[in-house]
């Protein structure tokens, strides 16, 4: 017995030379009867093209770029991709396939998006793409590229964000519609707190910490990510004139969980699993979490609901059900101006629904008391024909994989006109004096009763509770009722009044994955800050009480901050909400600083922010200085040109701010300002930037950088010097940042830099 175990945990060696190793996806069949089956008879294709259809579906899915917009630097991006990477790698052929030059998405505003007819794989495995593959994995990392699907691009651009648009995304991982919505927010680079911000939700707590990776890229206080399940996801407090007030959203992201059979030329499993089920399991959580976004939204704010599936059950089904629940109180907006040059498809008024076993229904009277778990009425159009033309299904945006060589997308943008009619006959939160007393003066949400949180009929809520909130629970319960009783209300109402008897209290919130460490924001008078405030000689108005750390005792070890009004969502939900990561690391503690003046040192993550409001310990760098800093460890002081070494000469030793201000008559060097974080020392200065930071300032600066993975042979610079650098490691206080040492010679991974062509900044 003992003996067959062992065996059993025995490992089988791996062998990669077998044929089936990395094959994974390549045996699946791109084919589905049921799919290909469903689909005709849909109709959703134009006539004739059903074949191209299917064609485009089996193709790889092209790469597509996104270059952050905000960011100061997205124009040197910009020209160094137009005037070296694309350049460089048209008129390539691999594998039989001619490489054609990166175009301009046409509907993506200035040239911020590009799409090429390679695939991902083609990018990553490629010796030919090698260098053009590093660029973007480096410039990714360091938040100046994304690389995102076209038409996931689509719903933050049809929300039309403005700088001081509160925003929930309520299913946001892994984040890449996250991060358009930051930047959409920073859109004046000189504001470095705008007045909105995103609160990004997602149901899966692992899948969040994906998120707060492609935030924090971005390095913007305006963001918070959250762990709930969207149907339920908590109403949140903030104080509004001295009062408490429910948090209503300008702005909400609703890409709901899909079946994805829009992803097929990426997700080629999905080939294989499609199936009608999938929809129908679906659907429920869908309309849900949509009526939850909706409650949650401002009158006047602007939903987009969005899928990357093209089943109408999945996409109009839940859009005509939101319409005939509001009562006229939404409204589906014309998008068709919006983004000129974009092709799509308008959205269905008639549909069927299919079982997994191809039996069709057309309407719910069809449907056998034995499938009504699984099929609902919202599954099917409205009867009424007068009542379907006013919703204007046409509205809707489905994007074809053959239109335009992308994905298949679903889009509808909902405008709120007035409160929903549950809201209205059960008016339990509303934003004037009188309602705002019922809720209990900590503001906490945990505390309040559960008429802070109107939902739907409360078998919807009962649902939500019970069953989490899963796929497969009823809608609405509408087989019991569409709405509550005019004397449910009624009674309801006179209970919550009185306090004699009210509905049973809320479920205490469960959390599940990791316990996360507290945000504490630092009071007015906290010493921490006095000394960094003389040391850096910080404004008065930098926004000191919007610093937080992560830990009620002992040393703060890194300082962060948010905008003001995070500030105030955190303090006034900290109860009822859970928070995996918010704020943006400013400074960090060292621990040789305090003999220098001060025990924190500033962080490159909040530089930028941070940089308007210190006026002390700022080095004026050029282009030269910039290069010796980021290709040496330690450089002495005298290596600095003229300028920058008599001013190094003037400060102390510890922390310091290297600031590169641009020369409009010098229009070869880069056009934009560069801030590092750096430290002087008694004798040599240094620069601490992570990695892809480095690499990307020096592309910046004309140097081109990239790593040998077969550490094989040698690139010369303009100098003619070898350049060979240690691999890199994250930033981290007082070393084991990235060396780039032109003069050093070792390293088993290495970092070359190729001849800097200077067309590359402009």
């Amino acid at each position: 017995m003992g003996k067959r175990s062992r065996q059993r945990q025995k490992k089988q060696p791996t062998v990669r030379d077998n044929p089936g190793w990395g094959a994974g996806y390549a045996d699946i069949v791109k084919e589905n009867k049921l799919f290909e089956q469903y689909y005709k008879e849909l109709g959703l294709v134009p006539e004739g093209e059903f074949e191209q259809f299917l064609e485009a579906m089996r193709e790889p899915l092209p790469a597509t770029i996104r270059i952050t917009g905000y960011k100061s630097h997205a124009k040197e991006i910009l020209h160094c991709l137009k005037e070296k990477y694309f350049k460089d790698i048209q008129e390539l052929e691999i594998d039989g396939q001619k490489i054609e030059a990166p175009q301009p998405l046409s509907w993506y505003p200035d040239e911020q998006a590009w799409h090429t007819n390679m695939s991902r794989k083609i990018i990553r495995k490629s010796p030919l793409l090698e260098k053009f593959h590093q660029f973007l994995v480096s410039e990714t990392e360091s938040g100046n590229i994304s690389r995102q699907e076209a038409v996931s691009m689509l719903p933050p651009l049809l929300l039309k964000i403005k700088s001081h648009h509160k925003i929930l995304d309520m299913c946001a991982a892994p984040g890449s519609k996250t991060a358009q919505l930051i930047e959409m927010l920073h859109a004046d680079m000189d504001v470095p707190f705008p007045e909105g911000f995103v609160i990004a939700n997602d149901v899966d707590n692992k899948r969040c910490y994906l998120l707060v990776h492609q935030a924090k890229r971005l390095n913007s206080p305006c963001i918070m990510v959250v762990n709930h399940d969207a149907s339920c996801i908590p109403r949140l407090m903030i104080d509004s004139n001295g009062k408490k007030d429910v948090l209503l959203y300008d702005s909400i992201l609703c890409d709901v969980p899909c079946s994805g059979d829009g992803t097929m030329r990426k997700n080629i499993d999905v080939w294989k699993k499609w199936t009608t089920s999938n929809s129908l399991h679906l659907h429920g959580l869908q309309l849900r979490i949509a009526v939850r976004g909706i409650e949650q939204l401002a009158v006047g704010g602007r939903m987009v609901y969005s899928t990357c599936s093209l089943n109408p059950i999945e996409d109009e089904a839940v859009i005509a059900a939101l319409l005939e629940k509001s009562e006229g109180a939404l409204e589906l907006a014309d998008s068709s101006a919006d983004l000129p040059g974009l092709k799509w498809m308008p959205g269905v008024t008639s549909w069927k629904l299919m079982t997994k076993e191809g039996q069709w229904y057309k309407d719910w009277s069809e449907v056998p008391t034995s499938r009504h778990t699984q099929i609902r009425p919202t599954m099917f159009p409205p009867k009424d024909p007068e009542k379907l033309a006013n919703m204007h299904l046409e509205r809707c945006m489905r994007i074809l994989p053959h239109h335009q060589n992308t994905g298949g997308f679903f889009v509808a943008v909902l405008v709120k006109k007035a409160q929903m009619p549950w809201n209205k006959r059960c008016p339990k939160v509303r934003k004037d004096a009188s309602s705002v007393s019922a809720i209990p003066a900590g503001g906490s949400l945990a505390t309040a009763t559960p008429a802070d949180t109107p939902h739907l009929p409360e078998t919807a809520v009962e649902e939500e509770e019970e069953g989490g909130g899963g796929p497969e629970g009823k809608v609405d319960g509408e087989d019991e009722k569409e709405s509550p009783t005019a004397a449910s209300l009624a009674q309801e109402t006179t209970a919550v009044q009185d306090g004699v008897c009210g509905p049973p209290a809320s479920k205490k919130m469960r959390l599940f994955g990791y316990k996360e460490d507290p945000f504490v924001f630092l009071t007015e008078d906290d010493p921490v800050f006095t000394t960094i405030q003389s040391f850096f000689d910080v404004s008065p108005d930098f926004p000191k009480l919007n610093v937080l750390t992560r830990t009620h005792e002992g040393k703060k070890r890194h300082l962060y901050v948010v905008s003001k009004e995070l500030r105030n969502v955190l303090l006034n939900n900290s109860e009822c909400m859970k928070v995996i990561n918010t704020g943006v690391k400013v400074w960090s503690r060292n621990s040789d600083g305090e003999e220098f003046g001060c025990a924190f040192r500033l962080a490159q993550e909040g530089i930028y922010i941070l940089q308007p409001y210190i006026h002390s310990r700022i080095i004026r760098v050029s282009v030269e200085d910039i290069k010796v800093l980021l290709t040496q460890e330690n450089p002495f002081l005298s290596k600095l040109e003229d300028d920058a070494h008599d001013q190094a000469k003037k400060i102390s030793m510890g922390s310091i701010v290297l600031t590169y201000i641009p020369d409009p008559n010098n229009p070869a060097a880069p056009q934009c300002p560069i801030h590092l974080c750096g430290w002087r020392g008694k004798t040599s200065i240094r620069a601490f930037v992570p990695r892809n930071e480095r690499f990307h300032y020096l592309r910046m600066l004309g140097l081109e950088v990239f790593r040998d993975k077969q550490g094989l042979g040698q690139e010369q610079r303009d100098d003619g010097k070898e350049a060979v650098e240690k691999d890199a490691e994250e930033e981290e206080p007082m070393g084991n940042e990235e060396e780039l040492d032109p003069e050093s010679g070792n390293g088993s991974s290495e970092l070359k830099m190729g001849s800097g062509n200077k067309e590359t900044s402009s």
